[in-house]
Formats: structure tokens, C-alpha cells, sequence
């Protein structure tokens, strides 16, 4: 990007080149055409939000609209912005200048406030005499669900669960997702007419489908099933598994863990794990761990949030042996690929309880009366293009199949399987929109760079953590949501500016009016690309003139 001086003022936008013959004069051989490109943000989104769309809106103060914006694509926004760890922030083309706009925070501020509002979604659909079953009432079943009652179907979820959630409610500790944040956004999903069925453990899927009457079924149970490992011991002490064990503290069980509670793991459910026992009143939460923290699975920030609490991390250590409250570890040290490799020592640890939170698998029985249905080795369901199985009609997604597991990635597996559903059931196939590019960060035209800084999240002191499930982080105020939303470059997207408009040499460009955009009178543009240079956002593209 060029830069000049002007009266001692920093310029950051590129004159034309006049020395070079670039197509300009009577008989120009390129021409500007608007259209808009992908910002980066929206393209990282597993959810495939419109995030730049929905951003502009809260700039303008259009809060219930730019809900609205978010909820074409996600049912649950007050979830996400708490629990989906935002890919589009690490895209953010902002980072390049001083912070990523927080997009998590702006969307959470939006969730909450229609929750508080009682704002209802809007949406027209003709009703299509359709039935879809849902297997599972996790992120990636209720946002199924959720896409295809918008598109006019009858949907009932099953879950084998007492509440709806799957393991949002289960997996995910309430000082990370408060539960009356999640039970009003699945009221939500409720409210536009979805059934969701308790207590109901589908074992049979052909006959669950035959007997309902249901036209297609979208399988998205949860990765639930904790995987084992054979750890010699002479006299066990209280082993348990990660999943149950924060299962067990969602539906309010009173566990006793003793005073020292190690957790076997490195991923983010192991700091969750370790967290939580902190908060449940053990004196000391110990982690281990065979690899080191930049080779962890979990997040960076979740291993620093444990330790700013008091959790212990023994990082490059395995478990060789338990005998009742001593663990038998032997150091590892990595290789140059990164594994781990045992060095022959060894040293003891002491703990009352020990909580193995080595990853989960999926219980895939339910398929077994569709033989056609093919697996792979680590039991996931695979699927087409479309999200279909090898039998016609049976949809899977989320923690089913073949994917990293997140929220997000399943909430976008369920939009995307209702697409394809609806096309089944439509007798079609469902062909997505084609890509635009998507704009880079050295393709902006900035006129200046400010220093912005991002917002501070509100956070619980260590201290007040350790005490109650209370949410560590709080939410931005309107005054900061605004502020956040006005850091968006809008990469990719005119907003109007005027700056194409002011300069033109040859007066081409045309004002067409708020929300209307411009238009080039290609009879006089010369092709100097000065409007195209002019663009902050990147939504002029020279092209070759036909």
C-alpha cells in the first residue's frame, strides 16, 4: 500500500501511476465494477454467519434487525457469543492493525438482549405437509431443527436426555454457558413449533422412522461415550470419567472428590474438568498431561484461565500406575515431530479422585437397521456431499461424523443438513450459492490507520471464581457494542462512502441513493482506477472492458 505526505498529513491511499499506460484514456481498455467480496470474518464462520451485515446494522443502532440478520444462520446467539471460539476474530482482517474487532462479544451483547427484549424470530414459510425426525437435542439437532421449521417443515427432536442441550447443557460448565441463557434460546426453537421429546433413546432408527411417519431423519447424537485406557493399579481409588463426571455436576449431584483431584488430559474438556473441582471445594486440581502447552488440544486461553484459578498443569507427564491415592507418572520429553517420547523417570503424585478425560466416542447402534450405512474405523457415520448416509433420507452431522468437534461446527453441520433436506423432500438438490473471492487484508485501500483499541470483556477476579458457578465473563454495554461494531472495516462491502464518488476525475460515478449504491457511466470513464483506489473495503475490482 503506498503512502504519501500531504501538508504533513499521512495518506495512506495509492494515486494512480499517470507514468504507466494502465488502459486509461479515450479508449480505456479496463473498467470499475462493483461487487461485493466475502470478508474474512464471515468466511472463517463454521455457521456461515453474515457477520460484516449484521455488525453494520449494531453500528447503526439497529439491534433487533441485526439479530434478526444473525438468526438466518444461527438459532442461538446468546450461546455462541459465549461458547464458540471465534474463528472469525483470528481472520479479522483488523489484527493486521491493531486488534480484532470482538465479534463474540457483539453477538453475545445481541443474544442477551433479545432474550431480555422477548424479540421473536421472523420468518414466512409455506407449510410443507412434511415430517422430519432429529435424533439428539445437542447444537447440531437443534439447529436442524430450527432451519427446517423456517423452511415450513414438522420437526420433532428425540433426545435420550432429560433436558435439551445434549452436552451445551452437560459438557459445558454453567460458569462458561449460564443455564437460563441456553433454556431460553432452545424456548425459542420451541416457540416456532418444534417438538422436543425427552426421555426417549432411539434404539432402532428404521423403526422409529417407519412407525412416526417421518419423510426424512437427521441424526446428530452427541460424542457422549468417554474412551478408556488401561491404567494398572493395584488398589483403585475413585476413577471416573470426565463426561459423567460433568454430567453429574450439571444435573446437581453432590460429588465428593476428596481434597486433591487430578485430571488425565489435555484437552478442553480436561480444563473444564480441573476447573469445576476447584469450584466444587477441592483444595488442590492438578492436570495431567503427556505433551506441553503448545502442543495441548485445548485452547491457550482455557489452560491460562485454570491456571490463573490455582489449577495445576504437570505437563510431559503419563500415567504408568495408580495405588489408591498415589499416581505413578513418568516424565516425556518431545521429539522433533512433537510426540512424546518416555524417558525412564518417574515420580509420584497424590490425589483423592482421578477424572480421565481422554476424548469421546460415538454410540452408532441406532443405525444398525440400515445396513447400508458405512462407518469408519472410530465409529463416525460417513456422509455425502449432502450430508446424507448411504440410505436415502437419513441425514447425519455433528459429532456423527467424520469432524473437529465443536459447537459451532455442529450448529453449521445442522443449517447445512436442512438445506439438503429440504431438497430432498422438495424432490431436488440443493445447490449453494458460488463463493465470491474473499478479500484479503493487503487488498484494502485504508485511508488512515487508528489506533482502536478492542474492548476489555468484564471478568470475575481468580478469587470470585473459585467460589460459585457464577459466568467469568461479562458483557459489553450498548455504548461498547457500538463502539466494537464501528472497528469493522467491512471488508468487501461498499457502505457508501462517497469516496469513489469524490474521486472520479471524469465525474463517472453516480449517486444512486441511500442503500442504492453507485453506478458507472462507462462513457466517460477513462479506466484511471482512482475510484477503485479510493475504496477502503475493497468492492471495486478493475476488470477488463468487453
Amino acid at each position: 500500500m503506498g503512502e504519501q505526505r500531504i501538508s504533513g498529513v499521512r495518506d495512506l491511499t495509492t494515486p494512480p501511476d499517470l507514468t504507466k499506460s494502465d488502459g486509461t484514456g479515450p479508449s480505456a481498455r479496463r473498467q470499475p465494477v462493483y461487487q461485493n467480496y466475502i470478508p474474512p470474518c464471515n468466511n472463517a464462520c463454521p455457521a456461515g454467519e453474515n457477520i460484516q451485515g449484521w455488525l453494520d446494522k449494531v453500528y447503526k443502532q439497529e439491534f433487533e434487525e441485526a439479530w434478526q440478520v444473525i438468526l438466518e444462520n444461527n438459532a442461538m446467539p446468546a450461546v455462541h457469543g459465549r461458547v464458540c471460539y471465534h474463528p472469525c476474530e483470528s481472520s479479522c482482517n483488523r489484527e493486521n492493525v491493531d486488534n480484532a474487532v470482538s465479534i463474540h462479544q457483539v453477538e453475545r451483547f445481541l443474544g442477551d438482549l433479545a432474550i431480555e427484549k422477548g424479540w421473536k424470530p421472523k420468518f414466512q414459510a409455506r407449510e410443507s405437509g412434511k415430517r422430519v425426525l432429529v435424533v439428539g437435542a445437542g447444537p447440531s439437532g437443534l439447529s436442524a431443527a430450527y432451519h427446517l421449521r423456517r423452511l415450513g417443515h414438522q420437526v420433532e427432536i428425540r433426545d435420550a436426555g432429560p433436558i435439551a442441550g445434549g452436552m451445551m447443557h452437560f459438557g459445558i460448565p454453567a460458569y462458561r454457558l449460564p443455564r437460563d441463557i441456553l433454556a431460553a434460546e432452545i424456548k425459542r426453537i420451541e416457540d416456532m413449533g418444534v417438538k422436543i421429546t425427552l426421555d426417549h433413546k432411539v434404539d432402532d432408527l428404521r423403526a422409529e422412522k417407519d412407525n412416526g411417519g417421518f419423510d426424512a431423519v437427521f441424526v446428530a447424537v452427541g460424542a457422549h461415550i468417554s474412551k478408556k485406557i488401561d491404567i494398572p493399579a493395584r488398589e483403585a481409588g475413585k476413577i471416573m470419567d470426565a463426561v459423567d463426571y460433568l454430567r453429574d455436576v450439571g444435573k446437581g449431584k453432590d460429588l465428593k472428590l476428596g481434597r486433591k483431584v487430578a485430571v488425565y488430559g489435555g484437552g478442553n474438556t480436561a480444563m473444564d474438568a480441573a476447573r469445576t473441582a476447584k469450584r466444587l471445594g477441592a483444595e488442590e486440581a492438578l492436570i495431567i498431561y503427556r505433551r506441553d502447552m503448545e502442543n495441548m488440544p485445548a485452547h491457550k486461553f482455557e489452560a491460562e484461565e485454570a491456571l490463573e484459578e490455582g489449577v495445576k498443569i504437570n505437563w510431559l507427564r503419563t500415567i504408568k500406575e495408580i495405588d489408591v491415592d498415589q499416581i505413578k507418572v513418568e516424565k516425556m520429553e518431545l521429539d522433533e515431530n512433537g510426540r512424546p517420547q518416555p524417558t525412564g523417570e518417574f515420580e509420584l503424585l497424590e490425589a483423592d479422585a482421578l477424572i480421565l478425560a481422554l476424548g469421546q466416542n460415538i454410540d452408532s447402534d441406532l443405525l444398525k437397521s440400515f445396513p447400508e450405512i458405512d462407518f469408519k474405523d472410530d465409529g463416525t457415520v460417513m456422509v455425502d456431499h449432502q450430508m446424507m448416509t448411504a440410505a436415502a433420507g437419513i441425514f447425519a452431522g455433528g459429532d456423527m461424523v467424520p469432524s473437529d468437534r465443536t459447537v459451532t461446527i455442529a450448529t453449521g453441520h445442522g443449517k447445512k443438513a436442512a438445506r439438503h433436506i429440504h431438497a430432498f423432500l422438495s424432490g431436488s438438490v440443493h445447490q449453494p450459492a458460488e463463493k465470491s473471492p474473499v478479500v484479503p487484508f493487503n487488498e484494502l485501500h485504508l485511508w488512515y490507520h487508528t489506533d482502536a483499541q478492542v474492548s476489555q470483556q468484564p471478568t470475575l477476579s481468580p478469587e470470585e471464581r473459585n467460589t460459585s458457578f457464577k459466568e467469568v465473563l461479562g458483557s459489553l454495554t450498548e455504548k461498547e457494542a457500538v463502539y466494537e461494531a464501528s472497528r469493522c472495516y467491512s471488508c468487501g462491502n461498499c457502505f457508501e462512502c462517497d469516496g469513489c464518488y469524490g474521486a472520479c476525475p471524469e465525474d463517472a460515478i453516480i449517486k444512486l441513493g441511500p442503500g442504492r449504491y453507485y453506478q458507472v457511466d462507462y462513457s466517460k470513464c477513462t479506466g484511471c482506477s482512482a475510484c477503485t483506489l479510493q475504496c477502503p473495503t475493497a468492492a471495486i475490482h478493475m476488470e477488463e472492458r468487453k
